[in-house]
């Protein structure tokens, strides 16, 4: 109901008490003078929650024209609500509680910004409640929805969540990623001790343990149950994300005119630059099998070790997909994504335009992140031909699966057919292929071989290695690979395709016969 159709109104009254702390009232002495008495504000308010009338009252104005000034305030906000119940119901509880604290009312502008965002009107949102209503607004991809949400609910929320957003400073920002260090610390600290407690509960010589041994033992892996899990740290690289969330969210309230400063963007981090890709050399190869230890968090094959993976996945029913990775680069979610229609194989071309990624645990289509990373691709004779075996197999699948469906159907047993969801890569039932299933054969077929570790997604990185071996500049790699710039492809590269440099030198080198090599004694002429 619009303000001017709602009762209220300006009136004056005595506002004087007697002893006992009672107003007067009609007993005043004070009545029959003119100017006798305080103006008082008064106007009814939309019902609350459970349906009860309230109004706002408030009294003690000297001035006629303050208490004036103070109902149009009134009336202006109850005029942004209109015909919307929800926000009659809210600009109805902010001015309930304005007259329970006897705070100022605030002007009309300002919560007319707030009511358009969706925010508590009374000043006190959190950064919690912030960030939960800018999540719930935000329109970007999902896996990228997903990546805020983890760090709000993991990081943000717990540590900031409970204060004013208007009041968080850079101090507060400072202290929450200081204490993610000092988390990190502990974090190593109890893996390291956990580490050297299972150490303690293997038995080091072969034979049946004595029965002392077997208390000493059980003593320790007691010990080792209480103890907690490994955990993993929060990386440089995460952390960097983690304050971009926040750093944008708070943009966001700027924009909305709901704070003027974001702390957030001064606060000081640790280098979270992108690690370099390192090559699987034969002395990486040694010092991890004797330590355990990886050079870097982004791993290559060579091309003979690339080989020997590809030789163990020959007969694996997604061969192609790993064969497509490697020499071509698609990503993972873009494997498993990608159509029989947009795959040309007698023009040797595949154009990426969908991706399967993980909400969580359920598969979700959507385009690729990037409209760099819609291309077409270029493809080999080699991968053609990975593919037309590919495509020979999936129709044997779809023929025999339907077969034993049919046969199922016969005995009274339900059974549905083959799912033609045109997908390149699917499960055997023709239903898309879960992502995770792929990274599980990829580590299951390099595990069998005893090949170094690597991700499926440093797979993608040996096709650098590829490109740069049949001649491909960083150009050549990042339009291959759809980076964003060539500077990402030369950040990420530049080290790797270096050390393929020198492994491709020493091998040039040693091709060539020579009597006398470098550094040696000269070789003496036979007799």
């Amino acid at each position: 109901m619009p303000a001017s159709r709602r009762a209220g109104g300006i009136s004056k009254r005595c506002e004087c008490r007697g002893l006992d702390g009672k107003r007067l009232g009609a007993n005043c002495p004070q009545l029959s003078k003119r100017n006798h008495g305080k103006h008082r504000v008064s106007q009814e308010l939309p019902e609350d929650a459970e349906g009860r009338r309230r109004r706002f009252q408030r009294t003690g104005y000297t001035d006629a024209k303050d208490a004036q000034r103070d109902l149009d305030r009134i009336r202006a906000i109850l005029d942004l609500a209109g015909d919307d119940e929800d926000a009659q119901r809210r600009v109805g509880d902010l001015l309930a509680g304005i007259q329970a604290s006897r705070a100022s009312i605030p002007d009309a502008a300002e919560v007319s910004r707030r009511l358009g965002v969706g925010v508590p009107l009374n000043g006190t949102m959190t950064v919690g409640e912030w960030l939960d209503t800018w999540l719930a607004s935000k329109k970007t991809k999902k896996k990228t929805n997903g990546g805020y949400e983890s760090h709000i609910r993991v990081h943000l929320r717990p540590a900031l969540g409970h204060l004013r957003l208007d009041r968080l400073t850079v101090g507060h920002c400072q202290e929450f990623f200081d204490a993610i260090d000092d988390a990190n610390e502990v974090i190593r600290a109890e893996n390291q001790a956990r580490r050297e407690q299972q150490a303690r509960c293997t038995r080091g010589r072969p034979g049946v343990p004595k029965a002392s041994e077997r208390a000493q033992l059980a003593e320790e892996r007691a010990k080792l149950a209480d103890m907690k899990p490994y955990r993993r740290v929060t990386g440089p690289a995460t952390r960097q994300r983690i304050r971009a969330t926040l750093r944008t969210a708070l943009n966001a309230a700027i924009r909305r005119q709901l704070i003027t400063f974001n702390p957030a963007s001064h606060v000081e981090l640790a280098s979270g630059k992108r690690p370099k890709a390192v090559l699987w050399t034969d002395q990486h190869v040694a010092r991890w099998r004797e330590t355990g230890e990886q050079p870097s968090a982004v791993m290559v094959w060579t091309p003979a070790q690339l080989g020997e993976f590809l030789d163990a996945a020959a007969d694996d029913r997604l061969y192609a997909f790993f064969h497509l990775i490697a020499f071509r680069g698609l990503r993972r979610g873009e494997g498993v994504g990608q159509d029989w229609v947009n795959v040309d194989l007698d023009g040797q071309s595949l154009t990426v335009a969908k991706e399967i990624v993980v909400d969580g645990w359920t598969p979700v289509e959507d385009v690729p992140k990037t409209d760099g990373s819609a291309a077409a691709i270029g493809l080999d004779r080699a991968t053609v031909q990975a593919l037309r075996e590919h495509r020979a197999r999936q129709l044997q699948e779809r023929d025999a699966w339907n077969a034993q469906a049919a046969e199922k159907r016969d005995a009274g047993k339900e059974a549905a057919d083959w799912v033609d969801t045109g997908k390149v890569f699917t499960a055997e039932s023709g239903e898309w292929l879960h992502p995770d299933v792929v990274s599980k054969t990829f580590r299951r077929l390099y595990e069998s071989v005893g090949l170094p570790p690597i991700n499926l997604r440093d797979l993608r990185h040996c096709a650098a290695t590829l490109i740069h071996a049949g001649g491909g500049d960083l150009h050549a790699i990042k339009e291959t690979l759809r980076h964003s710039t060539i500077k990402l492809a030369s950040d990420t590269y530049t080290s790797l395709l270096r050390e393929v440099d020198l492994e491709i030198a020493e091998k040039a080198a040693a091709v060539v016969p020579r009597a006398r090599r470098a550094g040696s004694e000269p070789v003496p002429s036979a007799p």
